[in-house]
């Protein structure tokens, strides 16, 4: 049975492990129900998530990231105030620390679409409509995950970054949005495995603080509109 109705739930700002764990605990109830609607031969619904979070300062390195790209030491880490961690989603290493929206949906594509690809570009749609209500023209990479900023010429630079886990069509992690974020952070890393290209926010290019509450409503409305969701 398909399900279109998505728990949006806001955790507020949570250490990267908790929120970790708190996502696995809903990614693994519906990969649960959608293997007991196997087993039995049912037709039940499956649920649908959609987080928001942010984090403390802490660095993620992806399945195929290169530890090399985190250019911090234990004691530099320290340093700086974060932690870092190797997890279970596809890309390389990115950043998460106040300011920034990171999403988490935690969906049942069989709900949506069974295409990881349009998954990914629709999550890049709702962040692209976003900044654009906000004044600002973004865009895609060819051949990169992710918004960007003057994708078509030297000035390049990335505004959302994404890497997201698959199963049995069961999402989860997700992206990282910077609105104010700290982009001074970035410099401890190989963003992405992408030497060459800066890293932007919001507040960078319009100049000044940006609402966090005020641009989680509008992506939350794009989001859900892309997806055909009812949020709830």
């Amino acid at each position: 049975m398909i399900n279109k109705k998505v728990h949006f739930q806001d955790w507020g700002l949570v250490d990267y492990q908790e929120a970790w764990d708190r996502q696995e605990k809903l990614f693994a109830s519906v990969v649960a129900a959608k293997t007991s609607n196997r087993n039995q031969g049912t037709d039940n619904p499956t649920d649908n998530y959609l987080v928001f979070v942010e984090h403390p300062h802490v660095y993620t390195l992806g399945k195929s990231g290169k530890q090399e790209n985190l250019l911090l030491d234990e004691q530099g880490l320290e340093d700086q105030h974060a932690s870092f961690y190797k997890i279970n989603r596809g890309g390389d290493i990115t950043y998460h620390g106040p300011g920034q929206i990171v999403g988490y949906p935690i969906l049942d594509l069989d709900n949506f679409f069974t295409d990881i690809h349009l998954y990914l570009r629709t999550l890049e749609e709702a962040i692209i409509l976003t900044l654009r209500e906000y004044g600002i023209e973004a865009g895609r990479y060819p051949g990169y995950t992710g918004v960007w900023l003057d994708a078509d010429n030297q000035k390049a630079r990335k505004i959302c970054a994404m890497g997201v886990r698959c199963s049995r069509w069961v999402t989860m992690h997700g992206f990282a949005f910077n609105v104010n974020a700290n982009l001074g952070y970035f410099g401890n890393i190989v963003p992405c495995g992408i030497d060459d290209k800066d890293v932007t926010s919001m507040e960078r290019e319009l100049g000044g603080r940006v609402d966090v509450a005020g641009v989680k409503e509008v992506l939350k409305k794009n989001i859900s509109s892309l997806f055909g969701m009812d949020l709830i």
